[in-house]
């Protein structure tokens, strides 16, 4: 699936399930909460801290999914095309960062530090 489609699904599904779509703002606060569950698995598994019980029902593909839907309605309520803005994005990153990233020594070598 192409960004333009999955910008066309979650704004039929909104039409057809959700009834409409949250404010631009709240939209930004349930962003802000699905990233919060994403650091929490990451925290969990790559980071110092253990799961708890309630932690078994988090499921990476799947928050990283809802972090994707709240993005898409985001851009589709503030008319944003997300496949032309990902496509100025990697060209900004590449005139930008031509050199940057094979020029850095933290990038080359050990990577267990």
């Amino acid at each position: 699936m192409e960004l333009h489609e999955a910008q066309q699904r979650v704004d039929r599904w909104i039409s057809d399930v959700g009834v409409r779509y949250f404010s631009e703002m709240t939209n930004l606060a349930q962003l802000m909460e699905e990233v919060g569950e994403l650091a929490r698995i990451f925290s969990r598994t790559y980071g110092d801290q253990s799961f708890k019980t309630s932690d078994e029902a988090y499921n990476l593909a799947d928050e990283l999914a809802d972090i994707l839907f709240v993005l898409i309605c985001i851009a589709n309520q503030t008319g944003v095309d997300l496949t032309e803005a990902f496509e100025r994005n990697l060209e900004k990153k590449t005139q930008r960062d031509q050199n940057r990233h094979r020029d850095n020594p933290k990038l080359h070598g050990d990577s267990t530090r």
